[in-house]
């Protein structure tokens, strides 16, 4: 992947979240409800606009696995009394396609409405916190779907969401002990994936003992979750980490950590990032210095990351999460919970490890991937 393409899908979001900023002064909610899209707050990255009816096929997902005693909200705080839910999305940032791929998933489920309220920065949590309290306020929102990097500073708005009566779910997570009940959470075990990508990664060097530097992201329990997976999956082996820092789960955060480990430690022969975007920064860090022995592993499924693994441009695997369908399933279950089809819980998600194999496969198949591959695969 060259610096040009990175940048290239990079501006992807930033153009998105101009489109969509417009969206939100100039569209009224679709689908056969009288509910408006109201102009996005200052600051936000803006809100878009979903059809509630459509030829899409209705997202099937796993059982709900029971949360933690004291987690789940009761049902019978829901306030909906039917017809065509509303459902706001709440990402921490649009800066990174991760989210931005969740609501193509969420806006494309048959039978609701949707718009996206997100800071540009994953790291304006203020910013999130007043769109969560806005969104709470409004009676034409019925469900919220929220990413939450920081549980406890949410939990208290969190709760006031709920006892409002809207169905709250978190989604990209697998706690399931939110510190106030919420009514679902959606996502994968990320421990559990990062220790399958180690031991495969392990399997992979047939033997061969490796040094190890770790990029985490800024500290929360996706962070802890991501890494620990991965030192979990290399406990016991022949394989040794030597250094970790935070990449900051930027690209440019991810190559300047990745520069500075690979220097101060060259040993490092295996670099393992918490997020596709680090992956995607130490792969240039790794280009720059002319490093081509460096196994890079991401997490995430990217498309750029992706890209990079099928035209070998520097990372090596990568476990997909599949961010469009993560968003299918999450409305999907919004809208059962709504109409009490569903009871509160957790929703598995699937994950697959892509590397040179079957990186073509995954990039084949456009309409469940955003952005879009750059080309033709």
């Amino acid at each position: 992947m060259t610096r040009s393409i990175r940048f290239a899908r990079r501006a992807v979001a930033l153009a998105t979240s101009a489109v969509l900023l417009a969206v939100t002064s100039a569209c009224a909610l679709t689908g056969g409800s009288d509910k408006s899209a109201e102009a996005a707050p200052s600051g936000t990255a803006g809100a878009s606009v979903a059809a509630a009816t459509g030829s899409a096929p209705v997202p099937e997902y796993a059982t709900p696995v029971t949360l933690d005693s004291g987690s789940a909200a009761s049902l019978d705080k829901i306030s909906f009394k039917g017809g065509v839910p509303n459902i706001a999305y709440l990402p921490m940032g649009t800066e990174f396609n991760y989210h931005l791929a969740l609501f193509e998933g969420i806006k494309s489920v048959p039978g609701a409405t949707s718009f996206l309220l997100s800071p540009y920065a994953g790291n304006d949590q203020a910013a999130q916190l007043g769109m969560l309290q806005d969104v709470t306020s409004r009676d034409d929102v019925d469900a919220i779907l929220i990413i939450s990097f920081d549980e406890h500073s949410l939990a208290p708005l969190i709760k006031k969401a709920v006892d409002a009566g809207k169905v709250v779910i978190i989604v990209n997570s697998d706690i399931p002990n939110y510190p106030t009940p919420v009514d679902g959470v959606v996502g994968v075990n990320q421990r559990a994936a990062n220790k399958k990508l180690a031991e495969w990664a392990v399997e992979k060097a047939k033997g061969e003992a490796k040094q190890v530097g770790i990029l985490d992201g800024e500290p929360s329990y996706i962070a802890t979750e991501r890494a620990g997976g991965f030192t979990d999956g290399i406990a016991g082996t022949n394989w040794n980490v030597v250094a970790r820092v935070s990449g900051g789960w930027s690209v440019e955060k991810g190559n300047t950590a990745a520069m500075d480990l690979l220097q101060a430690n060259p040993t490092i022969n295996v670099l393992y990032a918490a997020n596709d975007y680090m992956a995607e920064g130490a792969a240039l860090a790794a280009k720059a210095l002319g490093r081509s022995d460096v196994t890079i592993l991401g997490y995430d499924g990217d498309t750029a990351a992706i890209e990079s693994i099928a035209d070998d441009g520097g990372v090596t695997a990568t476990t997909n999460t599949a961010p469009v369908q993560m968003g299918r399933v999450a409305a999907q279950y919004a809208i059962d919970l709504l109409n009490k089809k569903a009871d509160p819980g957790y929703v598995e998600g699937p994950t697959t490890i892509v590397d040179k194999d079957n990186a073509l496969t995954i990039l084949q198949k456009p309409e469940d991937l955003f952005p879009k591959p750059s080309r033709d695969f």
